[in-house]
């Protein structure tokens, strides 16, 4: 089990690495921007319907909150898939000793 999970967290590795060495000096931008560039094009006269509350002081901070933002999420997916699977096991231990 420890070496499946070794290869597969080697594998995403490999995966989020690879782009960085194959599009040199390439910028990796947002779907935002490419969709406000798409939109752009399509209507010149398009106008967003509402604009942010808050835009954050640099792009270093954006990118902070993003991740800090992921990492919220990913530990409420961990936390419950761990809590489901000791209420499985939990279950499974009751079964198992009547």
């Amino acid at each position: 089990m420890f070496k499946k999970n070794l290869v597969l967290i080697a594998i995403v590795i490999i995966l989020a690495i690879i782009p960085l060495f194959v599009q040199k000096g390439a910028e990796f931008g947002g779907a935002d921007g490419e969709a406000e560039a798409a939109i752009t094009e399509i209507n010149k006269d398009y106008e967003p319907w509402f604009s942010s509350i808050w835009e954050p002081p640099s792009g270093e901070i954006e990118s902070l909150l993003f991740a800090l933002q992921a990492a919220i999420g990913a530990g409420f997916i961990g936390y419950f898939c761990g809590l489901m699977r000791g209420r499985s096991k939990k279950v499974d231990n009751i079964h198992d000793s009547h």
